[in-house]
Order: C-alpha cells, then structure tokens, then sequence
C-alpha cells in the first residue's frame, strides 16, 4: 500500500499537520529526563516496521509538500544549492545513493531502471520519468546533486575528507534550524561547529571527526539533533531570521500546543564509493506540543528536559525567549510519575 501524500504548506497559513500515525512514529530525541551533548552516534541499521527506521531514507506523508517547498525556498534563493568544481562526482554518488534507496523502499512510488550508464528514472508522486546517462550531466535538467535533492526530503552536506578533515564543499540546504551553507561552504568540521556551546570543552567534536573520517563504505551511522521551531516553518536560515526571527515574541499561554513545535534531526552518515567523500542527510521532523502530548510518556520526559536544561543550551537553540512559558504549559501534563527507557511512546 503507498502512502496518501497530504496538501500542507510550511509558511503563510502553515497548514502542516501530523496525521495519528504520523505521530507514534515521530523520532522523539529523549531516551531519558535529562538532556546533554555527547557524542550519540550509532550505526544506521534498519530499525522496526513503523518507524523512521524502516528504511535507510525515509519518505513520509510530508514528502509532496516538502519538495513544493524546496523548490520555492531554490526559486528566492538559488545559493541553498552549492557544489564546488571537484565535488561533482560526489553529486553522482548521491545521485545514484538516493535513487537505490527509494526505489527498495518504497517501490509503488519509485523505480530505477539501468542498462550499462543508461538509467531511467520513475519519480511518481512528482510526476518525473527521467532516461540519462549517468555521469553525463548535460542529459539531466541540474547538476546530480540538485536533480536527486530536489527529490529527497531532508538537507544534504557532502563533505570531501582531505588533510585529516572533513570539508564541507557542496550542499542543498532549505530546512536547516539556523545555519547558512552559503557562509559554510568551504569550511572544515571544527569551523563550522565553532558556535555549539559547551561540546568543545567535552573534546566531543574531535571524538566526533575522529569517527567520522573511519566511516567505511555501506556501514552508515546515524545520530538524532533536536531543537524547536514557532509555526512548522522548515526554511529557518539566518537569511530569513527576519521572516521567522520574531515569531519567538508571539508564543503566549494560549497558544503554546499549536505554535511551538520540537523539531528533530535525524542525521546519517555515509561514505560514498567513487568520490571517498562522505554525504550528511539532514532529515527535519517537526511536531507540534499538541501532537506530542498525545503520548504521555512524551510531555513528562519533554517538561523535564526543558526545564533543566543548562541555559547556555537552552540560549544557543534560541529557546529563552519562551522556555518558561513552555515549561509552564508542560508542567500541567506531569504527574511525576516515572517515564520508561527508551526513545518510543508508552
């Protein structure tokens, strides 16, 4: 059975909304009542029937809308989507890494067919029947990266390791929770973390990179990154912070369950096979406090980690303007009751 894709918007009258299932299956980030950065990466193996895990790329309800809004976020700004000149066989290796993925996972709705470099590509929720030669950019409409993000839900950064680092050297970046590729491009692991509070002191980061440089090929790994979002806007960039920026002043008592939103990243690792370099899917999942108090479990554990959050934390994710209004609402939903281990709902 394919998936009944939903007509939502992510800006104007931010129709976005999670149907019920949508919801048990939302990759909540907490799997105890304290919050603390660490070095939380984890092979990224299948995981249960139901989850986001389900498949190694996960395509969702979301899928349609979102790439309406990728291509509107592209039409403003076409500087979302960067590759430098030695990056482009990277864009084929992603290009092909995408097209297998969602053709196994989801066949109803997507087919890959190859005969020697000819491919045909079958995209039927967007209405794409492609043939191309692989490794021949003039036979796609985009480069091989922008042709297959501008399919995939999620932000890609394709990193090129060299000098014992990794390089952030092409991207399509739309859903991104306050950061710019367009002033990352270019930029090593340690540069473009540099304004993460408190995880440098750890030697997070160096553990981190050490990591990432050894990731070898078809053994992708995975973490979850959170932080929260005013309305379900997924393009949250400092190019737009004027657009976004001042909804943080309009969260009030009243309208908590509906504005405020967590918004949870599920990050994957993987080496690519021609080009060495390694591509970071950045894959945005938001849900509004009124969904996520569905499941008890879930507004306990999350009143809990808000309220103790360390303030340097809570500053650097943009939260203090309306914490204490949050933690308030929350509150209202915690018996003090214990919460079981682990990620899923009760």
């Amino acid at each position: 059975m394919g998936i009944t894709f939903r007509k939502e918007t992510f800006r104007d009258d931010f129709t976005f909304r999670n149907s019920p299932e949508h919801i048990r299956r939302f990759p909540f980030p907490f799997h105890e009542d304290a919050y603390m950065y660490a070095v939380n990466i984890e092979p990224h193996v299948v995981g249960p029937k139901g989850s986001v895990l389900e498949n190694l790329i996960d395509v969702d309800e979301h899928y349609v809308a979102e790439m309406q809004d990728r291509a509107l976020v592209l039409a403003e700004d076409p500087l979302r989507c960067q590759s430098l000149p030695h990056m482009t066989l990277a864009g084929w290796d992603l290009l092909e890494l995408l097209m297998e993925q969602q053709a196994l996972g989801y066949p109803e709705h997507f087919t890959l067919t190859r005969d020697g470099d000819r491919w045909r590509w079958i995209n039927r929720p967007l209405g794409i029947d492609d043939t191309f030669t692989f490794g021949d950019t003039s036979t796609l409409p985009y480069g091989p990266m922008e042709y297959i993000t501008r399919q995939s839900q999620g932000d890609f950064c394709i990193l090129d390791q060299r000098d014992g680092n990794l390089w952030m050297d092409a991207g399509m970046v739309t859903t991104q929770a306050d950061w710019s590729l367009d002033f990352d491009i270019g930029m090593n692991f340690f540069e473009w973390h540099a304004p993460v509070p408190l995880a440098h002191e750890k030697g997070i980061f160096v553990r981190a990179l050490k990591f990432l440089t050894n990731i070898q090929q078809g053994k992708p790994a995975r973490r979850l990154n959170w932080t929260m979002t005013i309305n379900p806007r997924l393009d949250t960039s400092p190019e737009n912070y004027h657009k976004w920026g001042p909804d943080r002043a309009t969260v009030t008592p009243e309208n908590v369950g509906d504005k405020v939103h967590l918004r949870v990243e599920l990050q994957s690792f993987w080496r690519l096979p021609r080009s060495n370099g390694i591509v970071f899917p950045i894959r945005c999942y938001l849900i509004k406090m009124d969904e996520l108090v569905t499941q008890p479990k879930w507004a306990r554990r999350l009143h809990r980690v808000i309220r103790d959050l360390p303030d340097e934390l809570a500053n650097y994710k943009g939260l203090t303007r309306y914490r204490s209004t949050l933690v308030e609402w929350l509150s209202k939903l915690d018996d003090g009751s214990p919460t079981s281990p682990g990620f899923g709902p009760d």
